[in-house]
């Protein structure tokens, strides 16, 4: 029993009788509330009427129900008025049970009326207590079975271990229960807000429940429908179950990246043994190949100076290899990655330090390519002669980008995870600024949206994001904000409608992640997410960082579980997403009498990101053993070597896979005595000079300088604030003639 209610279940007790719920004599699982309960809503029911034809709103359970208009509202007498009147059965109940709990002023007494609600919950059967039932994204367990009955009616049961979350159920079986599938799947989770049930502090877990479950209900009765209709299942989603004591694919897509979760041996020692002999490091990004991944993973084991990770952290790894005394640090990205690496080491003081990419030929980046294009620099020039104006660029570009830009307007860079709270601030910091974003248009756009709903936000809700705003100042801000609408990064391109579709058909309920750079469909799908507590939206260490936070919190409950994760970003991503989760279950594996937690990640790919090889399927798939990765059926992205396919997610990213396990190895072994054949591998510095003369390397990295500070302390740095005041008195904005 939740330790929040047993204080108030002595003083309650007198009051739950006072207004007791009947149940249906004719079928224990169908009650009814009795019209007199709610005070504040009167329902005029017909004399002479039997149950079965058209009782009160309140007190029937067989309407024949049809989809509702989202925004009506209507008093219980106007379903009631005649025989034929028998549409909305459950808008009715659901507006019954708003006004009641609306009339709870307290807290604590809308809390005991549901535990008057639990204690009403038919009994559930202990054989639907299954896995399969649970309801995901709960802090407790939460059963739920789901039926069509022989008139096309839903039925709908449930239970929990927590008498409030009880109460939940209680309540929305009660108005959902017999209701037409139509019906069931008008109701938006939106319209259970005005049900604020919850003690002080605890409010959104509690609105969190409502929302999964009735989410839940939604997708079983979807499955329910297309199954007597006679559709086909749909085909899911490839994916990777981590248990503790292994993997497991389903899909060739999941094999594909499963197949170098546990590398080739030999491979690993013989990485592990040059890095340490010649004193190379090694930084990452999330992206890599899974086999190049897999193989770096298992040699950190033997070699600390390996590091995977987001774009930003891999030039902070690389300095602080360099303090440890690495001599070499080879990159395993795109190039502006081994521009930042070469430019932060030669700021840090480490010019000595080499600085290696994967690739004699350039390795480039769609969006770092919009923005070193004269039309980018075009959009930025209407800023310079508009007083005050900032900046924002996404880091995700080259330093020459950044040089270029800081020169014309005052610029600071920014990341997927700090991109919101740098804007607000600087919104908060300089009066009447104009804010120009760049150049990833998806993630601009969602920035807008974003702000777009604060406007309706509480100014409390605004406060807790930033707290320098409010309502007003969102709004006024609006205009002032303006984002690059011609910069796509191909992998995130591709998480658009088909892909939304399939995941509101088949994974509604599960645990939705996206990065900031995915289109308006899945990001508008993820915040809905996120809101119930379901979902995250930001960069890939916040995505890796939900995950695993999720996993630990079913760990922590000890209750058997099954916790299904949607990939809203690059495949590979997975490499770093199975060994921090496996490092998790690893923790408990020991363990006597430990639940058993199951983590699943989905992919949200189709067929066509797979390319089939020549070669024979093995008989199974052994994560244990080493192969070529020609041996295996399929790998990951097109025949035609783009990487994604236009009809679902995205299998890989073509330009991060020019950053072979081959090359890596070339690399390592050819340091330090044969520089010579490795020149066009080398990150150089780059000599190039600005329209003022100055070393784009230098001028290149103060936009990156002025976010480590912004990071720091909260705030943009004074030089920048100067810098956007006086535009033509620091020498750097060029007016546009």
């Amino acid at each position: 029993m939740d330790s929040a209610i047993v204080a108030i279940r002595a003083a309650s007790s007198s009051y739950f009788a006072k207004s007791p719920i009947p149940f249906s004599n004719s079928n224990p699982r169908l009650y009814r509330l009795n019209c007199t309960f709610f005070k504040h809503v009167k329902c005029i029911q017909t004399p002479n009427h039997d149950l079965n034809s058209s009782a009160s709103c309140l007190s029937r359970s067989h309407l024949k129900s049809n989809s509702r208009d989202r925004g009506s509202s209507f008093p219980c007498w106007a379903v009631t008025s005649s025989p034929s009147s028998t549409t909305h059965q459950a808008a009715c109940r659901l507006q019954s049970l708003i006004s009641e709990f609306q009339s709870l002023a307290e807290p604590v007494d809308r809390v005991k009326r549901l535990l008057h609600y639990a204690s009403l919950l038919p009994p559930f059967d202990e054989s639907l207590r299954l896995t399969e039932n649970r309801v995901m994204g709960c802090t407790v367990q939460v059963w739920l079975d789901v039926r069509m009955d022989g008139d096309g009616k839903m039925r709908f049961a449930a239970d929990s271990d927590s008498e409030i979350t009880k109460g939940f159920c209680s309540c929305l079986v009660w108005v959902l229960d017999g209701a037409a599938p139509e019906e069931v799947l008008s109701l938006k989770t939106d319209d259970l807000a005005a049900l604020n049930i919850g003690l002080h502090g605890r409010g959104n877990s509690r609105v969190n429940t409502w929302h999964n479950v009735l989410v839940s209900m939604q997708k079983r009765t979807k499955a329910l429908v297309a199954e007597r209709e006679g559709k086909p299942p749909g085909e899911p989603f490839p994916s990777l179950v981590i248990t503790v004591d292994g993997i497991r694919a389903k899909g060739s897509f999941a094999e594909a990246q499963a197949r170098f979760l546990s590398p080739d041996e030999l491979k690993v020692q013989e990485l592990a043994n040059v890095l340490r002999e010649k004193k190379i490091g090694v930084v990452a990004h999330f992206y890599m190949d899974p086999e190049v991944q897999g193989v770096l993973t298992a040699a950190q084991k033997q070699w600390p100076h390996i590091h995977i990770s987001d774009s930003l952290v891999m030039a902070d790894s690389a300095v602080m290899m360099a303090k440890a005394g690495c001599q070499f640090i080879t990159v395993l990205g795109v190039d502006f990655m081994a521009e930042n690496v070469r430019a932060i080491l030669d700021q840090a003081g480490f010019a000595e330090v080499g600085v290696y990419r994967m690739s004699n030929e350039r390795i480039s980046c769609s969006l770092a390519d919009a923005a070193a294009t004269p039309a980018y620099m075009d959009y930025l020039g209407g800023a310079s002669i508009s007083s005050p104006s900032l900046h924002v660029v996404y880091i995700n570009t080259s330093l020459e980008t950044k040089a270029h830009a800081h020169e014309l307007v005052p610029t600071i860079t920014c990341t997927s995870s700090n991109v919101v709270q740098t804007i607000l601030q600087a919104f908060a910091q300089v009066p009447n600024l104009n804010v120009l974003y760049g150049p990833d248009s998806y993630m601009g756009a969602n920035i807008m949206e974003l702000f777009r709903q604060m406007t309706v936000m509480t100014d409390e809700e605004i406060a807790e994001i930033h707290p320098k705003h409010n309502r007003n100042s969102i709004r006024s801000l609006l205009p002032r904000l303006h984002y690059y609408q011609d910069g796509t990064c191909i992998v995130h391109h591709l998480f658009g409608h088909e892909v939304v579709e399939k995941i509101n058909e088949m994974y509604c309920d599960a645990f939705l992640t996206a990065h900031f750079e995915v289109p308006g469909e899945m990001f508008a799908l993820a915040m809905e997410a996120k809101r119930r507590g379901m979902g995250v939206v930001g960069s890939t260490q916040n995505i890796l960082d939900f995950i695993t936070q999720r996993v630990q919190e079913a760990l922590d409950r000890n209750v058997s579980d099954h916790l299904q994760f949607l990939l809203g970003t690059e495949s590979g991503m997975v490499t770093s997403i199975v060994a921090a989760v496996r490092k998790l279950l690893g923790t408990v594996k020991s363990s006597s009498g430990r639940a058993e937690v199951n983590v699943e990640i989905v992919f949200p790919v189709s067929s066509d990101s797979v390319t089939r090889t020549s070669r024979s399927s093995p008989q199974g798939l052994n994560l244990g053993q080493a192969g070529e990765f020609m041996n295996f059926p399929v790998i990951p992205g097109v025949a035609n070597g783009e990487g994604c396919s236009i009809h679902g997610g995205c299998a890989s990213c073509p330009y991060m896979k020019m950053n072979s396990l081959s090359s890596l190895f070339k690399v390592c072994h050819q340091l330090p005595d044969d520089k010579q054949s490795l020149s066009a591998y080398e990150a150089g510095r780059l000599s190039l000079r600005t329209l003022h003369g100055k070393l784009i390397a230098d001028v290149g990295c103060e936009p990156i300088l002025h976010m480590r500070h912004f990071q720091a302390t909260k705030k943009l740095p004074e030089k920048l604030v100067d810098h956007i005041l006086h535009p033509c008195e620091n020498g750097r904005s060029i007016p546009i003639s």
